[in-house]
C-alpha cells in the first residue's frame, strides 16, 4: 500500500479510535489501524513503536475534548464540574475506559486535567500528604465510576440479576438493587462525586 502523505499522531489516534468504537479494544492493533489508514502495518511502525503507544495516543485524543477551562463556584463546585467533564467526554467512547489509568501519566491532556485538578486543591488550601490523598482519591473516583458506568451500569443485567434475589434470603440487596435501576448514570456519578467531597471537606 501507498505511504499516505501526511500522516499526523492525530490522523493514527483517530483512525485508531475508530478501530476502538467501531470493533472493541481487543480488536485494536497495529495491523487494524494500518488498515484503518489505507497502509501496510510495516509502515505504520515508522510513525509508532507498538499498540502501547497507540492506545496513548487514543488517551490523549479523547481527553483533549475535556474542556480546562476553570469553572466558576466553591472548590466543590470546579472539581465536580472538572470531573464531569471527563465523564462526558468518554460517555461516547468506553472501550477507551479501560485505558486511562494505563496512560494517564504519558498522555499530555491528561496531565493538563491533572494541573487544573491539582490548582483547585491547592487553592483550597490542600497541600503535602493532604493533596496527594484528596487527588488520588478523586482519580479513584472518576475512573472507576466510568469502569461501573461502562461495563457494570446500574441499568444492567448485574443490577437486574441482585433485583431479582430472594427478598428473604437477601433484602437490602435485593431492594437496592430494584432502586438502583431508575437512577440514570449522570445522578450516580454525580451524587457519589458529592460524597466523595463532603470526606474531602470540600
Amino acid at each position: 500500500m501507498p505511504r499516505p502523505r501526511s500522516l499526523t499522531p492525530d490522523r493514527i489516534a483517530t483512525a485508531a479510535l475508530t478501530v476502538l468504537d467501531r470493533d472493541g479494544l481487543a480488536a485494536l492493533s497495529m495491523r487494524t489501524v494500518a488498515g484503518e489508514l489505507g497502509m501496510s502495518t510495516m509502515a505504520l511502525y515508522r510513525y509508532v513503536a507498538d499498540r502501547g503507544q497507540l492506545e496513548e495516543l487514543v488517551v490523549d485524543l479523547v481527553l483533549r475534548a475535556v474542556d480546562l477551562t476553570m469553572p466558576r463556584g466553591s472548590a466543590g463546585t470546579r472539581l465536580r464540574v472538572l470531573a464531569d467533564r471527563v465523564r462526558v467526554a468518554v460517555a461516547e467512547h468506553p472501550a477507551v475506559v479501560p485505558l486511562l489509568l494505563a496512560h494517564r501519566h504519558r498522555a499530555p491532556s491528561s496531565l493538563r486535567w491533572g494541573e487544573v485538578m491539582l490548582t483547585v486543591l491547592t487553592g483550597a488550601g490542600l497541600g503535602g500528604r493532604r493533596r496527594v490523598i484528596a487527588f488520588r482519591a478523586i482519580l479513584g473516583y472518576v475512573f472507576g465510576a466510568l469502569q461501573v458506568e461502562h461495563f457494570g451500569a446500574l441499568s444492567g443485567p448485574g443490577t437486574a440479576a441482585l433485583a431479582a434475589l430472594p427478598p428473604e434470603e437477601f433484602p437490602l440487596l435485593a431492594e437496592t438493587a430494584a432502586r438502583a435501576r431508575t437512577i440514570p448514570p449522570e445522578e450516580e456519578f454525580r451524587r457519589g462525586f458529592d460524597i466523595l467531597l463532603r470526606g474531602l471537606d470540600l
